[in-house]
């Protein structure tokens, strides 16, 4: 169902600290008419912890929106939106994914319970339910390092029998759970890498694609590399994935998004605007940002 370069969107924000919407649209056009595939707003990358209920609606519905503008302008097929809408309350994320399919989204992007630490049989629970009462598709979002839970094989298979659980934005790190998770959910599940760092050899084990932070500064190159792997050429892969090697290092030399929104004040896409707790990258981190784009030839 879903494939390709998927940016993980950052979120961008006015001097006065409130949601720039006009800025978001813009981007999210420069997104579609990059090469995108799809567009996942309201995740880690855009800052979705520190976004009221209201605000984190009305950025899905921008999204929707826009990326629809977007691609009737440039004549391409619509571009589905996977709304972040996870939370360690099951009740919200039933709400947040309500009103993403109201807004039109395509599916929903739904993080493990973070904090809480639910079992097994909680994570299945959670994710039942939100199948059950509301009928949007699902993508399971397993991120171990920072929900401090990890959805096994097991537990993500039996969810994969669910009609509307239809993929997983994996970030654990470990490539073996690609295989794992291709023989026990089937090959029609849809295996997105949530590590770009990963995303050559994800794809090579059966992967369909990333949904990236990368993506945010360098979205025509990271669609490429996507193109690539899905037409199993791999030495053209490989060039553009050494292209971007820095890059995908560079972004995390920080707090996550404030490198992202560093790079894109320096190609002139937003301001460089985060909310505490988190803070503008350190002079190490601009340097090595600044050394990257360079690298990557973005600009």
């Amino acid at each position: 169902m879903f494939h390709g370069s998927i940016p993980a969107l950052v979120t961008p924000f006015t001097e006065s600290g409130d949601v720039d919407f006009a800025a978001f649209a813009a981007f999210v056009g420069w997104q579609v008419t990059s090469g995108s595939a799809a567009l996942a707003p309201c995740g880690t990358t855009g800052e979705s912890a520190t976004l009221t209920i209201a605000e984190h609606n009305a950025v899905v519905s921008a999204c929707v929106d826009a990326a629809a503008a977007a691609a009737k302008a440039a004549n391409r097929q619509s571009v589905p939106v996977i709304a972040g809408c996870g939370s360690n309350d099951t009740a919200v994320a039933l709400a947040h994914m309500r009103h993403a399919q109201a807004a039109g989204a395509s599916a929903a992007l739904v993080v493990c319970p973070y904090y809480n630490k639910p079992s097994q049989a909680g994570l299945y629970a959670h994710f039942h339910h939100l199948a059950t009462h509301c009928d949007l598709p699902i993508v399971i979002y397993n991120i171990p390092g920072r929900s401090v839970v990890d959805m096994s094989v097991e537990t993500m298979a039996r969810l994969a029998e669910l009609p509307t659980v239809v993929g997983v934005k994996d970030a654990t790190g470990n490539l073996g759970r690609v295989s794992a998770q291709r023989a026990a959910c089937g090959t029609a599940f849809a295996q997105l890498s949530g590590n770009d760092d990963m995303a050559l050899g994800f794809n090579a084990m059966g992967g369909v694609g990333c949904i990236s932070v990368t993506a945010n500064v360098a979205p025509a190159l990271c669609a490429e590399f996507q193109a690539a792997t899905a037409a199993g050429d791999y030495a053209a892969a490989l060039v553009l994935h050494d292209r971007l090697w820095p890059l995908h290092d560079a972004l995390f030399t920080d707090a996550s998004p404030g490198p992202t929104k560093y790079a894109l004040g320096r190609i002139g896409r937003m301001k460089p605007l985060t909310r505490l707790p988190i803070t503008p990258p350190g002079d190490a981190a601009r340097a090595r940002v600044d050394a990257a784009l360079a690298h990557a030839g973005v600009s």
